[in-house]
């Protein structure tokens, strides 16, 4: 999400700077009423990367797996069915697992800038480099949805709160370093393959943030690049 500090930052041109309450809370999603019987367009795909008999049929565990997945990662309606969004984030997980511990491969995040974040929003990954060397992740990130995209391009750290509290919903947004505008690291209580995305910030794991935290001060720089799915 983004948001506005409450020390007087300036902040430009941030609008919709808050996820809803609920959220930014991550809180779980309803429990479906009942599950499909019904196989899903992506049924083969989703099978296999659940490790369950690839056969094109839903069946009952075929099922109640399926919306395990969903659950955990926040995917509704979680009634089990194999559709887009479904295959959509274990699609990405399979593409994230394959970056292994090289994930500026392609030389897209500035080596000749000393220490700085990259977040990958193709791949929804994040990192920290000090020209080549890698000094940690790539972990997955979860940045903003559509019509809230995380803005890309060179950027510096210029304000950090441990405990910063959104000043619009009075939502904590932990170990938030702030990159440009309203728009930050933080940690949330959400999967980080949670569908849409957030508002703008740069979401992560209370583990990760706590890294990121660590290992980054203010004047340090982040790049932003890429594309995330579906925006």
């Amino acid at each position: 999400m983004r948001d506005i500090s409450r020390r007087g930052a300036v902040v430009l041109g941030v609008t919709g700077l808050v996820a809803p309450l609920t959220l930014a809370l991550g809180a779980a999603p309803a429990q479906a009423a009942s599950c499909t019987t019904k196989a899903g367009p992506y049924q083969k795909k989703v099978e296999k990367f659940l490790g369950r008999p690839v056969d094109g049929r839903q069946s009952t565990t075929d099922c109640k797996t399926i919306r395990a997945f969903q659950t955990k990662h926040g995917i509704t309606p979680n009634i089990g069915y194999a559709g887009p969004v479904t295959w959509g984030v274990m699609d990405l997980m399979n593409k994230q697992k394959a970056v292994g511990k090289n994930p500026d491969k392609a030389g897209k995040c500035p080596v000749n800038k000393g220490r700085i974040a990259c977040v990958n929003l193709t791949l929804q990954l994040s990192w920290i480099q000090d020209g080549k060397k890698l000094v940690y992740g790539p972990v997955p990130v979860r940045t903003g949805r559509n019509g809230y995209e995380t803005r890309t391009g060179l950027k510096k750290i210029y304000w950090r709160d441990i405990d910063h509290v959104s000043t619009l919903y009075n939502v904590p947004m932990p170990y938030s370093q702030f990159f440009d505008g309203g728009e930050a690291f933080h940690s949330v209580g959400l999967s980080m393959w949670n569908p849409p995305g957030s508002h703008g910030c740069v979401n992560m794991t209370r583990t990760t943030a706590k890294k990121y935290w660590s290992l980054l001060r203010n004047g340090d720089d982040v790049y932003v690049y890429g594309r995330k799915p579906g925006t």
